[in-house]
């Protein structure tokens, strides 16, 4: 039996927590071990306990000693010879701390997005190629079943044609999400470009699992991008946005998006045919198929863990789930983002302040602490209609919005 594989995690709060968690149980199955954690302020005694990594007997990992922690991830990987790194730091930090782990010959989960430009993005997988490293992108709903069935089901002529691929997401954020980083909702931090905005890092595998169905995800397959880009929130980024994405074959794929939402929902894909459509509830991993002639069909999948899919891809040449290939696509949306034109700040009358207790009925709705939040009134219903239409937030008449100018990659 293979060794565990031993992993270094740079950036174990916020986000970092769920892979904490995750390697926890990977470490108990004996596939994994957590050698080092890479912190800017090292986790506390507490912390530790908390994640089950303090070493202690009642952890169920075997009285493994707490991982190595540091500040200096290039260090770190020195010391504990770890063979891969998750990087789940801020998004500027991506590209640089890959290349770091790379240059050791140390293969990666990178969380997503991969970068926070373009530019940025060729530096880091050419550079993961030359330096012959296995790199996952973290869009965990690639690792879902019901992709491929899905694919099979408009193989097999379920819905006949496709003829588009939409998306909607309506999340809750309060202000003080926007509070928890110096980078969070921002669009740049002095010279260096961050693009925190609601299409590129809070739903962003709305957009990139949208894609991932119309064209693979491949960069050259996208041909025109338009943006409009909207906030509501008093911050640099967009918080309230739609796109439309032409692919090469003409397909054309809208995504509307909002952490304004009314009442926080599941996000989901939507893939139109010409004798019905399929509705991908991603976080679930939940599949409705609505056609001619037939009653509704619904099934939930299972999903491949990215960070076992690595380890597997490792030990036994499994395919990667999610190679930076996979996200050209993205990428060419987040590099749009940030060339397009500041967002437009909505008018005083377009948005209200809500104050609701800890959790404020924002189920799964991710990090909010409950406290006050700006809402959009009726953009539920616009961001649902965009999906339904494939319309962006001027053609769906909403009187705040009007055409951005769009980008074209």
């Amino acid at each position: 039996m293979p060794l565990p594989l031993p992993v270094v995690l740079a950036g174990a709060r916020g986000h970092g927590r769920w892979h904490l968690a995750n390697l926890r149980r990977l470490q108990g199955l004996g596939r994994v071990r957590l050698a080092g954690i890479c912190e800017l302020e090292p986790l506390t005694a507490q912390e530790l306990a908390e994640s089950g990594f303090d070493g202690g007997c009642d952890s169920g990992l075997g009285g493994h000693e707490p991982p190595e922690q540091s500040d200096d991830l290039a260090a770190l990987l020195d010391s504990t010879g770890a063979r891969a790194a998750i990087i789940c730091t801020p998004i500027q930090t991506h590209t640089d701390l890959a290349l770091t782990a790379a240059a050791r010959g140390v293969h990666l989960l990178l969380e997503k997005p991969p970068a926070a430009t373009w530019a940025d993005y060729a530096r880091m997988t050419e550079g993961v190629r030359q330096a012959g490293v296995a790199c996952q992108v973290g869009f965990q709903s690639f690792g879902s079943h019901a992709l491929p069935a899905i694919r099979e089901l408009v193989r097999d002529g379920a819905i006949g044609n496709v003829t588009g691929i939409g998306a909607a997401g309506a999340w809750v954020r309060d202000e003080a999400y926007y509070r928890r980083a110096p980078w969070a909702g921002r669009r740049r931090l002095g010279a260096t470009d961050v693009v925190d905005g609601v299409l590129t890092n809070p739903l962003a595998h709305a957009v990139a699992t949208a894609l991932e169905l119309a064209c693979s995800g491949r960069a050259e397959d996208v041909t025109s991008i338009e943006a409009e880009l909207f906030r509501a929130n008093d911050i640099e980024a967009d918080d309230t946005s739609s796109v439309r994405i032409t692919t090469a074959g003409g397909l054309p794929v809208t995504v509307a998006v909002t952490l304004c939402a009314e009442q926080a929902g599941e996000p989901y894909v939507l893939v139109h045919g010409e004798r019905g459509r399929i509705t991908f509830w991603y976080k679930q991993d939940r599949v409705l198929l609505q056609r001619a002639g037939y009653g509704p069909e619904e099934i939930v999948h299972g999903r491949s863990d990215l960070l076992e899919n690595l380890a597997d891809h490792l030990e036994h040449g499994t395919p990667l789930l999610v190679p930076p290939a996979r996200t050209g696509a993205f990428m060419r949306v987040v590099e749009a983002v940030r060339t397009a034109p500041e967002p437009v700040p909505l008018p005083a009358g377009a948005w209200e302040t809500r104050h609701e207790g800890p959790g404020g009925g924002a189920v799964g709705s991710g990090p909010s602490g409950g406290g006050a939040r700006r809402v959009v009134p009726g953009i539920d219903a616009l961001v649902a209609a965009g999906a339904e239409s494939l319309s962006l937030f001027s053609e769906l008449g909403a009187p705040w919005a009007r055409a951005s100018e769009g980008a074209t990659p």
